[in-house]
């Protein structure tokens, strides 16, 4: 069983920054990539970044510059630096990892932005 879990979201002002966390647990032999997905209110859900196991990432244009994906020297940890966060990334924030050709996605975070 494989379970993914983020962190890290929460109500921010527009300019400000949060910083989210994606942890995969379980039996799994490898990890081939991790994702953000977002879906805001009333919006289908869209691709935000990518990482790789071999470190390539990256980013959706809306967000290309503001956004940072990356991850800890352990493969199955990673985090989403927002950055100059816009009314418009009000959202649930999901991880999916693809672990051994499945993918896994975790319950999401909620980040809101607003005055």
């Amino acid at each position: 069983q494989v379970h993914v879990v983020e962190s890290g979201g929460g109500l921010v002002q527009p300019g400000g920054s949060l910083r989210l966390s994606c942890v995969v647990s379980g039996s799994m032999s490898s990890i081939k990539r991790m994702n953000w997905f977002r879906q805001g209110p009333g919006k289908e859900r869209e691709w935000v970044a990518t990482i790789t196991s071999d470190g390539v990432t990256a980013v959706a244009d809306s967000v290309k510059g503001r956004f940072t994906i990356s991850r800890g020297n352990a493969e199955n940890m990673v985090w989403l630096q927002m950055s100059i966060l816009k009314a418009e990334d009000t959202a649930v924030y999901y991880c999916r990892s693809t672990v051994d050709g499945y993918f896994y996605w975790g319950q999401g975070t909620q980040v809101t932005v607003s005055s």
